[in-house]
């Protein structure tokens, strides 16, 4: 598949040094970075780091922060 994308020339310019930095062509970065963020955007690193004794929920957050969060 063949996408065209225009870019602000500043960006374009990052694109590619970063592209000859690491010695590949400006497509397969573009290609690279898109597939990392749009497969990574999901991944949370930090869920379930931790435990919570109180028994609420993120759901709740609005909630808790009302409350002034734990005082």
């Amino acid at each position: 598949m063949s996408v065209t994308v225009r870019l602000p020339d500043d960006l374009a310019a990052l694109l590619a040094e970063e592209a000859a930095r690491q010695s590949v062509t400006a497509d397969e970065l573009a290609a690279r970075v898109l597939a990392e963020h749009i497969h990574g955007r999901r991944k949370l690193g930090f869920v379930a780091i931790g435990a919570s004794s109180s028994g609420r929920t993120a759901a709740e957050a609005e909630d808790m922060l009302a409350e002034g969060f734990g005082r």
